[in-house]
């Protein structure tokens, strides 16, 4: 058990040694960066599953964030403005820390814990994002923790030769398993900050969401956590998923594009080297394997029998998700002809089911679509399968317009702010509606850490999901909820 001794100011005393954070500017909430949960995956580790951290001597200032994952130079682009965005360095394969915020001044507390896992497609982001900061989240009285895992090609490659030299037979997936390393550390450790590590939630967007189902999904993660918040995406999508064989075929390819005879000449190229030929014109991208040890080799076939971490839910998509692979832009002939091609004598029910007469109605019928089976599916899918209550929810507000910017809508990740009540590190011109949205978004997802419930005094009313009644709440210019928004849609896409 580890020992608080928060009578000494803000330094404790875990396990592997001791450290030293920080508080906000009115000292409410304490604050740790930069904490080591693994070792750092370098040399012989790279490729590797996390290892245990080394103790150290001393007192280890915690007091800002680690470098990131490698990745390409993170900049902004399209709707994803600075504050999306991870710092622009450093940049190290020494990135394996996590983050927490914190008001408890005592174990004893036993405050229920949140933690953030970022998004990015596997091959960018980082923990020190902006919109992730936890004081606010910290101050509603959880303890809020984000976490940084490998991503790109050196946080899922697979290769054969690292196959036959993992113990378990398998590779890839090392990003998700420096994900599980996270949630055992905050098992172990998170009593000493006044968490309780009976009451973790799992919460993340986009990648950071298929991370969180990959999760619900593994033994691995058995017993590591209480609930789920996965928006925007899901495991059940189908998407980022290759069979063991298939990544292990694009670590080969990769091994031919570096030039490389051995596994141990490419753990011998600079990271930066690695990284810019895992992103020349050709190579393959990395995402999830099918590997057999922490993700099943047949996804469909586990839930179905009931074999996965069967968890209170709380999941849903933005509106704008449907944009999020190019611009849907169609005509009715061109959209036609690609039903018909993709769905053959299934075309007509399409039709029926997702009508459209103009060029309008048919981009605007193919970014539903799109939405639906990024994240709208795998979350009805989920709540099928799942014994413990699942709540659904879809994003449609609209941030204020910034001054010569493009607007984007309610574009993919722009509930993060809301739900995570950092809409003051964003830098828009709030409406009072903005900032009535995020306290809403807030409670709900506080309460849903508390109690696995999101319903709480003055909140509009949220009922589980029944996929049979498909209650979904409507989180737009008006909070409200109601059932079989998406029952036909849903009914098509099902089978």
């Amino acid at each position: 058990m580890p020992l608080s001794v928060f009578s000494q100011g803000e330094v404790l005393t875990l396990p592997d040694g001791k450290i030293r954070g920080t508080t906000s500017a009115d000292e409410a909430v304490r604050i740790f960066k930069g904490i080591p949960f693994a070792a750092p995956p370098v040399g012989a580790l790279r490729w590797q599953a996390p290892q245990p951290v080394k103790q150290w001597k001393g007192v280890k200032d915690c007091t800002d964030f680690s470098a990131s994952p490698v990745q390409a130079d993170p900049r902004p682009f399209l709707c994803w403005t600075e504050e999306f965005i991870a710092r622009p360095e450093p940049l190290s394969e020494d990135c394996l820390y996590l983050n927490v915020w914190t008001t408890a001044t005592s174990p004893q507390e036993k405050q229920p814990v949140i933690v953030w896992i970022y998004g990015g497609g596997f091959s960018s982001g980082s923990a020190n994002c902006a919109i992730y900061d936890g004081e606010e989240m910290a101050r509603k009285g959880v303890v809020f923790v984000s976490l940084n895992y490998r991503v790109g090609v050196l946080g899922f490659m697979a290769h054969p030769e690292l196959s036959k030299e993992a113990p378990y037979g398998a590779s890839g997936n090392y990003g998700l398993l420096d994900q599980v390393a996270a949630l055992q550390w905050v098992q172990e450790n998170i009593a000493a900050f006044g968490g309780d590590p009976d009451k973790v939630t799992i919460a993340g967007q986009s990648a950071g969401a298929f991370s969180v189902t990959a999760l619900i999904t593994s033994p691995l993660a058995q017993g590591l956590f209480a609930r789920a918040i996965p928006q925007s995406g899901g495991i059940l999508a189908d998407r980022l998923l290759d069979p063991q064989a298939t990544a292990e075929e694009k670590g080969l390819d990769l091994m031919k594009m570096a030039g490389a005879s051995s596994l141990a000449e490419l753990r011998a190229l600079p990271a930066a080297e690695l990284q810019k030929i895992s992103t020349s014109p050709g190579a393959a991208r990395f995402g999830l394997t099918l590997d057999g040890h922490l993700l099943p080799h047949d996804i469909v076939a586990h839930y179905a029998a009931g074999k996965h971490n069967q968890v209170p839910v709380l999941t849903g998509w933005v509106t704008g998700d449907g944009s999020l692979f190019g611009p849907p832009n169609t005509t009715v002939a061109a959209y036609q002809s690609a039903i018909r091609t993709e769905y053959g004598d299934r075309a007509e029910a399409f039709f029926r089911t997702f009508p459209f007469a103009t060029d309008d109605e048919a981009t605007a019928t193919k970014s539903q679509l799109t939405m639906l089976g990024f994240a709208g599916l795998p979350a009805h899918r989920l709540a099928g399968y799942n014994s413990a209550p699942t709540y659904l929810y879809e994003f449609s507000h609209v941030p204020p317009e910034k001054e010569d910017f493009p607007d984007y809508g309610a574009f993919h990740t722009a509930e993060v702010p809301y739900a995570l009540h950092t809409l003051h590190t964003w830098h828009r011109n709030w409406q009072e509606w903005d900032k009535s949205l995020e306290n809403i978004m807030s409670g709900y997802w506080v309460n849903f850490a508390k109690t696995g419930n999101p319903n709480g005094p003055g909140l509009p009313r949220w009922e589980a999901y029944d996929p049979d009644k498909g209650f979904i709440m409507e989180l737009g210019d008006k909070v409200q909820g109601g059932p079989g928004k998406y029952e036909a849609a849903f009914r098509f896409l099902d089978k």
